[in-house]
């Protein structure tokens, strides 16, 4: 082969190395822009627990969630898989915004079925409406939640219920401690409430599919429980 026919067969080759590099590019870039700003998922759980209080057994708990800019929009809901007097169904709805610096500011509507949703008020609602604020730096992470006056928002709690929570997450697991009062205590009284760990992995099942698994261990000083939970997430 001539030098020149080289160097043409070299600027071809190069030529379509940086012609297949930019469609490269563009494509990750097309992938980018049309994601989803949805989420759907669904966990199962071998109990409902929240804040260190059990509210019932098995329950599957699917969510929906719009995130876009720092903004979130969801619905999360549990819904109990054993005997109908003893299962607890929920479907909550919730906002919030996430500031770059780690600062999250939001609102939670708790609503346990049994009420008609669109009815507020003392005695005819089964809403709470809960303020929610967070802050995270590095690997530790500070909650800190209020519930407004039931006489306006309905009569899922007594109102001005407060938790506040402390996580940090080492490497292979996260632990955590949280005081309340109101309804995450039986006394009403301002207590730890809610002390333990979780910790989570990838359930392999193929090469090319796997599960999200969960654990949970917590310790509720006040009520003197100990609550183990496991979490299958799809």
């Amino acid at each position: 082969m001539k030098n020149y026919q080289r160097g043409i067969l070299a600027v071809s080759v190069l030529l379509i190395a940086i012609s297949a590099n930019i469609k490269a590019q563009e494509s990750e870039v097309v992938e980018e822009e049309v994601s989803s700003p949805f989420t759907v998922g669904a966990d199962l759980v071998s109990s409902y627990v929240w804040r260190g209080v059990k509210f019932g057994g098995p329950a599957l708990q699917p969510m929906v969630e719009f995130s876009k800019s720092g903004f979130t929009l969801g619905a999360w809901g549990s819904f109990g898989i054993g005997p109908v007097d003893e299962a607890v169904n929920e479907a909550d709805l919730y906002v919030s915004y996430g500031f770059d610096f780690g600062l999250s500011i939001g609102l939670s509507d708790y609503y346990y079925q049994g009420a008609p949703y669109f009815e507020y008020g003392d005695s005819i609602s089964s809403h709470a409406l809960e303020i929610n604020v967070g802050y995270e730096i590095k690997n530790l992470s500070i909650s800190a939640n209020y519930i407004l006056n039931n006489s306006t928002y309905g009569a899922g709690s007594v109102g001005g219920d407060m938790y506040f929570e402390l996580a940090y997450a080492f490497k292979n697991f996260n632990f955590f401690i949280g005081a309340g009062d109101g309804w995450h205590t039986s006394t009403n009284n301002f207590e730890v409430c809610n002390i333990g760990i979780s910790a989570s992995k990838e359930l392999k099942i193929s090469d090319k599919f796997s599960l999200p698994v969960s654990g949970l261990v917590s310790i509720n000083p006040q009520l003197e429980t100990l609550n183990i939970v496991g979490t299958i997430t799809f």
